[in-house]
């Protein structure tokens, strides 16, 4: 079934962050709906560098590939601004289809980008965003590939600017509306009052809009919630417990942390498989 196929009225879609591949064959287990690919989480995980514009399209494409070839669960991906002009949207829509990406997202921000939940975000003039996503749209082979417009207006400009760029974005062809950041729940129940097309929450532990439950995301009226940044906080979370133990003893022995089976990191990156070859192989 392609993302497409899931999305359905009065139900909520939701997509954990993924940001490499022990994360995403973890959620791929899960048996979520979506998995989204977080351009922070790439950028951190695979760059170690904030989310501001520098993992290129080469990098992020790359990742992509490998999540989605490796995972079953359908992948929406961060595509940043669509890294360039229109000629770029349209290698980026191409290359991510061709990567295995359902759902391509796209933002208005100035290049280079920042991360949607920080301060001092500009964006492009309305019209030429509009004109990305009606590449985009023009670009993708197959028409089950979801684009979803980002607009960050809301924080520098107010809500009534970004909700006129969102409409815009609709009227272009975008499937999936996604007004970054609003601040409250007002605003969001307003986001999804203007528009038929499915809305997107985007739920930052942390960030600048409230973290609702799965029922109040649903009865807003929103389709689609991620949750880009649940992982990697997690994680840098766990590690830190880890690492830290393992400082101050010297050894993870009596330690009490609570760590993954290894055995079970063995299934999970399909060591059965090697073994299973090596033995139908045996000289």
């Amino acid at each position: 079934m392609s993302l497409r196929d899931k999305i359905a009225p009065g139900q909520l879609l939701v997509a954990p962050g993924v940001f490499d591949m022990i994360s995403a064959k973890v959620a791929d287990r899960m048996g979520f709906g979506a998995l989204y690919m977080t351009g922070y989480g790439i950028a951190a995980s695979h760059l170690g560098l904030p989310d501001a514009g520098m993992a290129s399209y080469t990098e992020m494409v790359g990742r992509a590939a490998a999540i989605a070839g490796g995972t079953v669960t359908p992948l929406i991906a961060d595509a940043d601004t669509g890294f360039g002009g229109l000629l770029n949207v349209d290698r980026t829509v191409r290359g991510y289809e061709a990567a295995g990406v359902q759902g391509i997202q796209l933002e208005d921000q100035v290049f280079p980008k920042k991360c949607g939940h920080t301060l001092g975000r500009a964006v492009v003039p309305m019209a030429d965003m509009v004109r990305k996503i009606q590449v985009a749209v023009e670009a993708r082979r197959n028409p089950d590939l979801l684009i979803i417009a980002r607009t960050d207006a809301r924080t520098t400009h107010g809500l009534d600017e970004a909700l006129r760029r969102a409409e815009a974005y609709d009227k272009a062809g975008a499937d999936i509306i996604f007004v970054e950041s609003p601040e409250s729940e007002e605003e969001m129940a307003r986001i999804c009052r203007t528009f038929d097309k499915p809305c997107m929450a985007n739920m930052v532990e942390g960030g600048r809009t409230p973290v609702l439950s799965y029922e109040a995301l649903r009865q807003i009226g929103f389709r689609f919630a991620i949750f880009p940044a649940t992982g990697f906080l997690a994680a840098a979370e766990a590690l830190t417990k880890a690492y830290s133990a393992l400082r101050q003893t010297g050894s993870s022995a009596g330690a009490n942390l609570d760590l993954f089976p290894f055995g079970e990191m063995h299934k999970l990156m399909g060591f059965e498989r090697v073994w299973e070859f090596d033995k139908a192989h045996a000289e």
